[in-house]
């Protein structure tokens, strides 16, 4: 079999208003300036939600008559890109994902459009849907009776205290279902704040015992499981576009202090000891920006074919990887200040442990791509 594949790569005059728009946050809300909000309740500036609101980023991938974009989820791969670049956590991930299973799974349904006008508007929502910690998990333990009321728990809902919809995956009789509910269903006694290693990300874990969903809030069918197989690929995407801005800016903030470090009378940048390393990173955050961009242009509003799903699970392994590594270099490259709370090398390499689990790790997605490449 042949490894040659796809290998289309566009990148559209809308992404380049968009990475430009996202490029300008980035500087004037990352960085330095994100500091005092990692110890917030919201880990992040609200005005900094409200411009994103205003830009109208929540429905950028929404269809036109729910009041989104129509530009689809490809052109979100830009933005995540330069916010990653300011280390920026903001319910625009977990918004972003629920509308689009919301829209590929149940698009028609009146109840669904009333939420996605909502979602695109700015109200921020988010998916609940592991339980074990497990992104290779494919049992679904949380389940929704046939009286529509639910039993189990999740784990890691991301800003699911900022969320005003949660988008539940559960189970009814062995088949995916999805259940919608105003998070304001779920009591403060249910919730419990998750530590995360990222200090700009916020989560909880949510008991879910004996929350009643209306039948209008039930959605189920063959579009339900095409949606959560799509939407998590598409969450890899947008988390490898993170993690390639995060990988950049790190490799800047490193060769920026060998510039200007001296020991013996040297500036340690000019060490070939630390130039090599340097110099492999740089390699390695470009074939990132490549695999995200490759994708961004594969993906579309149907159901994702294997060239794309092959592009999704490539651009997180290669991204997430590029993002450790940087993480770990400027660490080691800063010395003894690279593990305190005052340098930024530490913030790096938190954000890279956090998007290395997340939707899945390198293994993880490499051993789905063994199959999908070598298999006959």
């Amino acid at each position: 079999m042949s490894l040659t594949g796809d290998t289309t790569l566009h990148f559209s005059e809308e992404q380049a208003m968009l990475l430009d728009a996202a490029r300008m946050l980035s500087r004037d809300y990352g960085g330095a300036q994100a500091r005092p909000w990692l110890e917030s309740d919201p880990g992040y500036d609200p005005a900094l939600w409200a411009q994103m609101v205003a830009l109208g980023w929540p429905g950028l991938s929404l269809a036109e008559s729910v009041g989104g974009a129509g530009l689809g989820i490809g052109a979100a791969v830009p933005v995540f890109e330069a916010l990653g670049r300011g280390l920026l956590g903001t319910p625009l991930l977990a918004s972003l994902l629920a509308g689009e299973l919301l829209q590929r799974a149940a698009v028609n349904v009146p109840v669904v459009q009333s939420v996605l006008r909502e979602l695109a508007s700015g109200a921020p929502a988010s998916i609940a849907w592991l339980e074990a910690e497990d992104w290779g998990a494919r049992d679904i333990a949380c389940e929704l009776s046939a009286e529509g009321v639910l039993s189990g728990s999740k784990q890691q809902v991301l800003d699911a205290a900022a969320a005003e919809w949660l988008v539940v995956v559960a189970q009814q009789a062995g088949e995916p279902v999805l259940a919608l509910l105003p998070t304001d269903a779920v009591p403060a006694s249910a919730r419990r704040e998750h530590q995360l290693v990222d200090l700009s990300r916020r989560a909880q874990r949510l008991c879910l015992d004996g929350l009643a969903v209306p039948p209008e809030h039930q959605l189920r069918g063959p579009a339900v499981r095409s949606a959560l197989r799509d939407v998590r690929l598409l969450a890899a995407l947008l988390l490898a576009a993170e993690a390639t801005g995060s990988a950049a800016a790190c490799l800047d903030t490193t060769v920026a202090y060998l510039r200007t470090r001296k020991q013996f009378g040297k500036l340690i940048g000019s060490y070939q000891a630390l130039k090599h390393p340097c110099v492999s990173l740089l390699i390695a955050i470009d074939s990132s920006r490549s695999l995200i961009y490759h994708a961004a242009s594969l993906v579309g509003p149907g159901e994702l074919d294997r060239e794309a799903e092959i592009a999704c699970r490539m651009a997180k392994a290669q991204a997430g990887d590029s993002l450790l590594e940087a993480g770990d270099r400027a660490v080691q490259f800063h010395g003894a200040m690279g593990f305190t709370w005052e340098c930024d090398a530490q913030r790096y390499l938190r954000r890279a442990l956090w998007c290395q689990g997340m939707y899945g790790d390198t293994r993880h997605h490499r051993r789905r791509l063994a199959a999908l490449l070598l298999d006959p």
